[in-house]
């Protein structure tokens, strides 16, 4: 199964140590595996394909409230458990865990055990999951659910593109398609937060899983009535194929645990955090070895580190990193502020307004060669989403940001359609095996991608709101006599219920320190929210230099051949 070895006088073998180790992960012989063609196109009257349209909806939307629950209504839930803030997130760290890499090995899944019966058994168990959280009295019992939620629930995002994708010609799929299934998977987030407010006013935690469960049984009813063309079965799983994704699978498990939990328990004060990193480093580690000597690799490794490639996730993740000015900045700022989903509402609903609005304009702009000036387009709306975003202070209020938040949401819808279009086709133009190390590349950006640009942009808040704390706490002596003006009208709210002048005065002193910290968080936003600008208005003029450049090297080729015809 490889070159016959070097050897010395001595016969032994004097090839490098490294690549002897990586020999033992070899396996055994596989078969040749092949991901089966796409099944053909069937045609379908216009209403039907209208309903499978609907069933991608309803699961897209299924799947995205699961997701982005608990992570939008964080201290009600908190408060449901009896739980700290930092023991809560342990429910989203339990979700992402198992979910960041799961995509993968169901692809051959489907591939061998058949579509329909996939996405049978598939709605079936997320039913089952999802009723599992009904009885969860404790947050252990409800970590665990949440740990089998995320395994539920990753062929839900696979299904969700797939009965998109079934209304479609093939030359429409990736044009129309596609920016409308990526439509589908924004639509979660700005839903949970629309209606989770009413959702928590009847009952707290279950009638949020009542309304999910509901959901996913109309789901059920409606796979079943309109089955997935489903291409021949073949066999494509092999032993090897398990063993390498249940590395994968610990590798960005572990990862995922790191950066959801690493800036509340923070960086360097936890060591557990730097054990889990060390384990997900081993695990990638072993993944490379064993699939960099299979003959029929799961994972195609030198394709992934070809420059081309490298070059798109490098994209993909840049901006899934910029992205976090919405997913993770608006939400932390208001929530500074003291402002609940409730009172968010309307900017919630702009921003699912916009998605919509975003994909159907991608989705009738987006042709083959078109990729380079839309994601320009996309780039330009979101550095001037995020400038308007740097003036915030204090008084900002969910309305004043209606405008940036709109636009923003619109870059999102133009910039990943395109993009995952056209590496899908590049990894179709090498084979259908390729899917799947394309398919690691988009989970890992994504994914993973989302993670550490929420990481990143918390982390930093949290570093500046300590710079602009200290700076402003350095002003606030109590000598002064406007702060002691301050102090006294802030203290004199509590006049008519504490009759001691020194108590009173401690309120207003508590007072204006929580002002101080409103000031500070407000100050570390805007400097956030101006990083992303910046880094957008960077990323959009090396895109436009490039496209020029090209453009520039195409008119230069054409040159010689005009000057030698005439």
């Amino acid at each position: 199964m490889g070159d016959a070895p070097e050897r010395g006088t001595k016969g032994r073998d004097r090839r490098p140590l490294l690549y002897r180790a990586s020999r033992l992960f070899e396996g055994p012989p596989e078969p040749p595996p092949s991901l089966p063609a796409p099944a053909p196109y069937v045609s379908r009257h216009p209403l039907v394909a209208a309903g499978y349209a609907a069933t991608s909806v309803l699961i897209a939307v299924t799947y995205g409230l699961g997701l982005n629950f608990v992570n939008a209504n964080l201290y009600q839930v908190s408060g449901e458990f009896s739980a700290s803030i930092n023991e809560a997130l342990w429910l989203t760290a339990a979700y992402m865990a198992p979910n960041a890499s799961l995509s993968l090995l169901l692809v051959k899944i489907r591939a061998q055990f058949g579509l329909r019966r996939f996405a049978e058994l598939a709605i079936i168990l997320f039913i089952a999951v999802n009723a599992l959280h009904l009885v969860a009295s404790g947050l252990e019992t409800a970590i665990v659910a949440r740990f089998f939620a995320g395994i539920v629930a990753a062929p839900m995002s696979t299904l969700s593109f797939l009965y998109l994708l079934e209304c479609f010609p093939p030359d429409k799929k990736m044009t129309i398609g596609m920016p409308l299934a990526m439509v589908n998977t924004a639509l979660g987030m700005p839903i949970a937060r629309l209606i989770s407010p009413t959702l928590f006013d009847l009952g707290g935690w279950q009638p949020v899983y009542l309304l999910e469960v509901g959901l996913a049984l109309i789901s059920f009813a409606l796979i079943y009535k309109l089955p997935l063309n489903s291409p021949p079965k073949v066999k494509v799983l092999g032993v090897m194929d398990v063993v390498s994704y249940l590395f994968l699978a610990v590798g960005f498990g572990t990862l995922s645990v790191v950066l959801v939990m690493g800036r509340y328990y923070w960086w360097t004060e936890a060591p557990w955090l730097g054990w889990l990193g060390l384990a997900s480093i081993g695990s990638l580690a072993t993944v490379v070895a064993i699939e960099i000597n299979r003959k029929y690799p799961l994972l195609d490794i030198k394709w992934l580190l070809s420059p081309g490639v490298l070059h798109f996730a490098g994209v993909l993740m840049l901006f899934r990193i910029l992205m976090s000015e919405q997913s993770s900045g608006i939400s932390g700022f208001f929530q500074q502020l003291g402002l609940v989903n409730d009172q968010q509402r309307g900017l919630y609903a702009v921003i699912l307004g916009a998605t919509v609005v975003g994909g159907l304009i991608c989705a009738a702009v987006l042709k083959p060669g078109r990729e380079p000036a839309i994601h320009a387009v996309s780039l330009t709306l979101l550095a001037v989403g995020a400038y308007m975003d740097s003036r915030v202070t204090v008084l900002t209020r969910p309305e004043q940001m209606y405008a940036s938040q709109a636009m923003i949401s619109v870059a999102s819808s133009l910039f990943l359609a395109p993009a995952m279009a056209m590496g899908f086709v590049n990894a179709l133009k090498k084979g259908m095996n390729y899917i799947l190390s394309f398919l690691v590349v988009f989970l890992f950006t994504q994914s993973i991608g989302g993670q550490i640009g929420s990481a990143l942009f918390g982390t930093f808040v949290v570093i500046r709101e300590k710079f602009h704390s200290a700076a402003i706490v350095e002003h606030l002596v109590s000598t002064n006599p406007l702060v002691a003006q301050r102090i006294a009208q802030l203290g004199g709210a509590y006049g008519k219920v504490l009759t001691d002048p020194i108590l009173t005065k401690a309120e207003g002193t508590a007072l204006l320190a929580q002002q101080a910290t409103q000031q500070a968080y407000a100050l570390a936003y805007a400097d956030a929210f101006f990083v992303i600008s910046v880094a957008s208005a960077l990323a959009a003029g090396v895109l436009v230099l490039k496209m020029g450049w090209q453009h520039f090297g195409r008119v230069y080729s054409k040159a010689p051949a005009l000057s030698q015809q005439a």
